[in-house]
């Protein structure tokens, strides 16, 4: 069954899955190129402390900048996105990735620092907006899964990064560092935005029909998606879930510094590191493992079944944590169960909002829940308020492994049975 919008067009050729997987790793290539933006700063900050003499908080509005512009502007560049194609969209995303690193090399004040951050912030989104909204596109029957491999990249991307971006601070100044990977980086993402391409019709396979998994056959315009009551929702669900995970992940050294774990030793798996560094280690592999592999599985048993199983392993993960985490050996194990079932927002959130929505307009209304990003990340402050508030982190941790069971409760209990009833009257409508 086709919609108006469908036979409007000319159907072209179905195209290889080869030729989808390629397009994917094209995404994935451009995700790597953007994850040390978001990533790597934390690497600068001492740096940038011991030149200036500026306090951290100061410094690290740059950082909360970033995340606003890269968040809140992605539904803007989705729409260039659906209107003009992604090439162009990643093209100017790169060439602002690039300018905003050559700003911080030369910042000399804070304002400087901010204006890199904003710039390379826009850079970002709209690569980030684009290669998922893309993938989205390409796999109308692997959603979870595209959605989550292009989200990974970004998880996980700068992984590889990490011991040369330290090592060329050391040895050329943190300067040097900005400028060379901040033009390395764009002018990568610059050469992968002309392999770029979004899908015509009829170039990939129909939505999938499976009883797990509630996908219509209709396009929402974006001003029909956030007057829609179940977007809101959706974006409630992100906003908690967003911000739990952001407040362990933005404190996971002050935690374990307040329960004087941060420098102890720990040995797992025939390796030696202290427990913060462990920690953080873990955070890069499962934080990009967890995305294709949840979104994998939604394919299978449906999106809100899998927010359930994974939003509910984040609240226990959360509460054991505030139980037994100050033990060092505890510490690393759980804050891994956590970051591992906090990740995979990123390629849940984008496949439900196009199974509710419809794919014409993938990038925009996926972008538009994706804000909740940012606005999860004006809510972190709030942990340290509770924390010195109370003089310690029980109430913080309380508080964000009841957001997670909340959030797992309504995507079973609430989500799911009204996702059904909107797909179904959207069927009957198209």
């Amino acid at each position: 069954m086709t919609d108006a919008v469908h036979t409007a067009a000319p159907a072209a050729a179905r195209v290889s899955d080869t030729y989808r997987w390629v397009q994917l790793a094209i995404g994935v290539g451009a995700m790597v190129m953007i994850a040390n933006y978001q990533y790597g700063w934390t690497f600068f900050v001492p740096d940038i402390q011991k030149k200036f003499g500026w306090d951290r908080a100061s410094i690290q509005w740059a950082f909360t900048l970033f995340v606003l512009f890269e968040t809140w502007l992605v539904p803007i560049e989705g729409w260039f996105v659906d209107k003009y194609g992604p090439r162009i969209v990643v093209l100017v995303g790169g060439i602002l990735c690039a300018i905003g690193w050559a700003i911080n090399a030369q910042a000399t004040t804070l304002n400087g620092y901010y204006l890199g951050m904003i710039i390379a912030g826009i850079g970002a989104g709209g690569v980030y907006g684009t290669c998922v909204g893309n993938a989205l596109k390409w796999f109308p029957d692997k959603r979870g899964l595209a959605a989550g491999i292009t989200a990974a990249g970004f998880g996980a991307g700068s992984a590889l990064t990490v011991a040369p971006i330290q090592a060329m601070i050391k040895n050329d100044g943190f300067q040097n560092t900005f400028l060379y990977f901040g033009l390395g980086q764009g002018i990568i993402i610059v050469i992968l935005s002309f392999l770029l391409f979004a899908p015509k019709t009829g170039q990939v396979p129909p939505p999938v029909v499976n009883a797990n998994l509630q996908q219509t056959r209709r396009n929402y315009l974006p001003t029909e998606v956030i007057r829609h009551p179940i977007f809101w929702l959706m974006y409630f669900m992100f906003v908690i879930v967003g911000a739990g995970g952001l407040m362990i992940t933005a404190n996971l050294k002050p935690i374990a510094a307040d329960w004087k774990i941060d420098n102890t030793p720990v040995t797992l798996m025939a390796m030696t590191m202290t427990a913060v560094t462990f920690a953080a280690t873990f955070d890069r592999i499962l934080n990009g493992l967890t995305r294709p592999f949840f979104g994998w599985v939604s394919d299978k048993i449906g999106r809100e079944n899998t927010m359930f199983i994974a939003f509910g392993l984040e609240g226990v993960g959360i509460y054991l944590l505030y139980l037994w985490g100050q033990d060092p050996i505890w510490f690393v194990i759980l804050s891994g169960a956590v970051f591992f079932a906090w990740g995979e927002i990123y390629s849940l959130f984008p496949s439900t909002c196009t199974d509710t929505f419809g794919s014409k307009f993938a990038t925009t209304n996926a972008g538009l829940l994706y804000t909740a990003k940012g606005t999860a990340a004006l809510l972190v402050p709030a942990a340290n308020y509770l924390q010195q508030s109370h003089g310690n982190w029980d109430t913080v941790f309380l508080v964000a492994a009841g957001a997670n069971i909340l959030a797992s409760l309504l995507a079973i209990v609430v989500l799911k049975p009204w996702r059904k009833l909107v797909v179904a009257r959207s069927q009957q409508a198209a």
